[in-house]
């Protein structure tokens, strides 16, 4: 085991004294370079104190990326000299290390999924709660402004009632062979579980609570895979709404990217983050059987931003370190809606519609599902 350790505890101890939190990050792979950007958003409130990776040239790196005065390889190494921790890991090493974080005093941002089974995130919460730590699933699209927007509009009724919303993410991402993310038991799934879960949640933030559903994923284009690297899911919700996502790892090229589509009785709101507007489509012309969908368009909202949008979810980590305030994508709602996935992989196994009732927002989340 390699350790860089450069903090001493005169050091440590002015950090204390700034009144920022002190971060870890555990895990410097591409996603931890990703918030990197992020980082620096915030950099008036918290301080990177140190990283962890199991190669220690990456963790080096990332050290020197976010100005952090630790690097370590063994992620136990780190916990003296942080407040709260990142953990940015394979799916599988979520439980174990979140478990070792809270029981050390520790706030846990935990990477998406919270973690491969039920039991896990059950014990996992209840950690949390007795220790009085922050337990947060790393669930950006929820803080994104625009989507924080379309939330907003939609709840107003502004433009009446949401009957449809349509998810897309179409992106490529093939995995080298070995990699940890093409076995379906380290991954906890296909890429419905691994990005889909994303999907979900704001699908159950939007629409409340949902009904039945339907899920079909293949690896037919994305070999690499061994569950699936392609899903199609559909939920019916209380109110008549329908949601749906499709997302794939295997695109080799697309008009939609990264869009929301939602379809309310006087207006459709979009969200194409490639341009990251929010639009407004109104007026659509009465169909008669000439297909003419023109429809008079508004932008809502510009986001006009540079870098990735992960500071707005770490800044909320950190307003519920400070506050004491309940995450919006706290444990027991990350916990619900991976039991939404759960509970659509068995009905797809069934070759039936799922029962989605019971496993909605402001459900008890300790009900353990049959």
């Amino acid at each position: 085991m390699s350790t860089n350790n450069t903090t001493n505890a005169n050091s440590t101890n002015s950090i204390n004294n700034t009144g920022k939190i002190r971060l870890g990050v555990i895990g410097c792979g591409g996603m931890a370079g990703t918030h990197s950007s992020g980082y620096q958003e915030l950099s008036d409130r918290m301080i990177i104190t140190a990283t962890c990776d199991i190669i220690e040239e990456r963790a080096r790196e990332a050290a020197e990326l976010t100005g952090a005065s630790l690097f370590v390889t063994d992620y136990h190494e780190l916990l003296d000299a942080v407040d709260a921790v990142l953990v940015v890991l394979p799916h599988d090493l979520h439980f174990e290390v979140g478990m070792t974080c809270l029981k050390a005093g520790k706030h846990v941002l935990m990477e998406k999924p919270m973690c491969n089974t039920e039991e896990e995130c059950i014990e996992l919460i209840r950690t949390a709660e007795e220790t009085g730590k922050v337990l947060m699933t790393a669930y950006p699209v929820r803080f994104f402004p625009a989507v924080r927007m379309m939330k907003e509009l939609i709840d107003s009724k502004a433009y009446g009632d949401c009957f449809q919303m349509s998810i897309w993410t179409e992106q490529f991402t093939k995995y080298p062979e070995g990699h940890w993310a093409t076995s379906a038991e380290r991954l906890g799934g296909g890429q419905f579980f691994s990005h889909g879960c994303h999907y979900v949640d704001l699908l159950l933030w939007f629409l409340g609570k949902p009904v039945r559903g339907i899920h079909l994923g293949t690896n037919f284009g994305t070999p690499w895979m061994e569950k699936e690297g392609t899903s199609n899911v559909t939920i019916e919700f209380e109110s008549g709404a329908l949601g749906y996502h499709f997302g794939t790892w295997g695109a080799r090229g697309t008009r939609l990217g990264w869009s929301i589509h939602a379809h309310c009785t006087e207006g459709m709101l979009e969200i194409h983050l490639a341009d990251q507007k929010l639009y407004l489509h109104t007026h659509i012309k009465e169909e008669r059987a000439n297909l003419d969908t023109e429809s008079r368009t508004t932008v809502l909202l510009d986001m006009n931003m540079s870098s990735k949008f992960t500071h707005f979810e770490i800044g909320h980590f950190l307003d519920c370190i400070r506050d004491g305030s309940r995450p919006m994508t706290d444990g027991p709602a990350s916990l619900q809606g991976l039991r939404v996935v759960w509970r659509l992989y068995e009905a797809e196994l069934n070759n039936t519609f799922a029962d989605l009732r019971g496993l909605g927002l402001g459900e008890d989340w300790e009900r353990v599902t049959s």
